[in-house]
């Protein structure tokens, strides 16, 4: 099959590569010191001050947004092929607009002056300024990728509160982060359009739709647990996610409250600012004046992001009044899908800054996402690999979010056709567009591996059945299970 003409790189750091490799040695644990990289080592950055870098409206003001920005601060380190590559991901296939704070481009090739094989070979880099080369050539999306692939609108209670789990709830403040991830989960309506994906736009007020929110949560007892994300809650002015939440601790059946922001790692400033720290304390005082619990989920992908910086801002929400901090990230290819980069990524997160890793998630599939994706089996063995080496309370679960039914631990597979790369799932709650639907918890859900981690004979089948419309795919993949069930049933 066709190949990226970066393919030796993505090997490099790929999964296909990392496991399975025999040493005779075990992952060799180290205590690593955090360490804040030098920015004066890009040219854009040569005169730029402590103060100025540790100041959150000098991070906003500088993120980096288009590529006339990156030349500007790379100076001419980097050669004009990479702009290129650049130039035609955002025009042909990025789902996500550029958006990346001075903060996590300081941490793409952290100890050294960037060159361009360093710069294309860089984890953080390759899923932050994703490159044309990057992706596949051969399957770019699978058969079966949507825009919003955890069908989360379709469970909305109210604009932006989706419904999904029988006691907990997702509620999506607002649509913008301080930064894009380009394997965004909520790429159909998180920041500005591209040219590919035009962006969904919430309807109502804001300020009605939180009124929304919280209306039915008063009137859904059996709610207790609030997941406020978004976007990105860094992004909402601290005095009004404070009335919020204020707002929230007030319903007497909410017990967990857990704030989600990548901006702890991607703008540590935002959290490190005196009126952010003095408006989550107050929050804080409440929940525990009431018995709730209130926490901090970010997502870190790889051990580079961990700094000096991070560990205050988490110190800083610790001494707020935040009762834990943990880390949600996602396995991707070329960033964190080996055994050692994922221990290394933990140990820096527990050791360095005291945040907990929790979850693990498999890429979701979006458009254009297949590169960073592994299959269900390669996850099960990255599980296995690192098992034993942390505290068991710290060792983070890999799952998978399945559609139409949410996460499911790896090992929780109910049954798995290697050869085409469909697993199949079950669960033991109705999600809330299903509360008629007898056979919501006897049914199988499917999730698929990228066609490129499949035998030679599961790649044939999709290149014969993957351009056909979704209700005839479904049918071609029902009667092939079918055709193997009465094969083995036969034998």
């Amino acid at each position: 099959m066709p190949r990226t003409h970066h393919a030796a790189r993505e090997a490099a750091m790929s999964i296909e590569t990392a496991i399975g490799l025999e040493t005779g040695q075990p992952y060799p644990y180290q205590q690593a010191a955090l360490v804040e990289p030098d920015w004066a080592r890009f040219p854009g950055w040569k005169d730029v001050t402590s103060a100025e870098w540790e100041s959150a409206q000098w991070q906003r003001a500088h993120c980096v947004k288009s590529v006339k920005q990156l030349r500007e601060l790379f100076g001419g380190l980097i050669d004009e092929s990479f702009y290129a590559d650049l130039e035609r991901d955002q025009a042909e296939r990025a789902t996500m607009s550029m958006l990346v704070p001075p903060q996590m481009m300081n941490t793409m090739v952290p100890h050294a002056v960037p060159t361009t094989d360093a710069l294309l070979a860089d984890p953080v880099r390759h899923y932050m300024l994703p490159v044309f080369s990057d992706r596949r050539t051969d399957w770019s999306s699978h058969p079966h990728a949507t825009r919003d692939s955890l069908h989360e609108h379709d469970m909305w209670a109210a604009e932006g509160l989706t419904h999904r789990y029988p006691t907990k709830v997702l509620a999506e403040l607002l649509p913008t982060c301080p930064q894009y991830c380009g394997h965004c989960t909520r790429m159909d309506l998180v920041g500005n359009s591209t040219p590919q994906i035009e962006k969904l736009k919430f309807v109502a007020k804001p300020t009605d739709r939180l009124d929304a929110m919280l209306d039915y949560l008063r009137r859904t007892p059996q709610v207790r647990d609030v997941v406020v994300s978004g976007g990105d809650v860094a992004n909402m002015p601290i005095a009004r996610l404070e009335d919020f939440l204020t707002r929230l601790l007030e319903i007497e059946n909410i017990r967990d409250i857990r704030l989600a922001t990548k901006a702890l790692m991607g703008l540590p400033q935002h959290w490190l600012q005196d009126e952010v720290r003095d408006g989550i304390a107050r929050v804080a005082a409440i929940a525990r004046s009431r018995g709730v619990s209130l926490a901090i989920h970010t997502h870190v992908n790889h051990a580079n992001s961990v700094t000096p910086l991070v560990a205050d801002a988490t110190r800083a929400m610790f001494e707020a009044g935040v009762r834990d901090v943990r880390n949600q990230g996602v396995l991707l290819n070329g960033v964190n899908a080996d055994p050692n980069a994922l221990l290394d990524l933990c140990f820096r997160l527990l050791d360095g800054a005291g945040i907990m890793p929790y979850y693990f998630y498999m890429c979701d599939m979006i458009p254009f996402s297949e590169h960073w994706r592994i299959s269900v089996a390669d996850a099960q063995r990255l599980q296995h690999h690192i098992m034993g080496y942390l505290p068991g309370f710290a060792t983070p679960r890999i799952v998978c979010d399945v559609p139409f039914v949410g996460k499911r631990w790896v090992h929780q597979v109910s049954s798995y056709d290697v050869e085409r790369g469909i697993s199949y799932w079950t669960k033991n709650y109705r999600t809330s567009i299903e509360s008629t639907d007898a056979e919501a918890l006897t049914r199988t859900y499917e999730y698929y591996d990228p066609i490129h981690t499949l035998p030679e004979t599961g790649q044939a089948w999709w290149r014969e059945h993957g351009g056909l419309d979704e209700v005839h795919l479904k049918a071609a993949e029902m009667a092939e299970a079918s055709r193997r069930t009465a094969m083995l049933q036969a034998h």
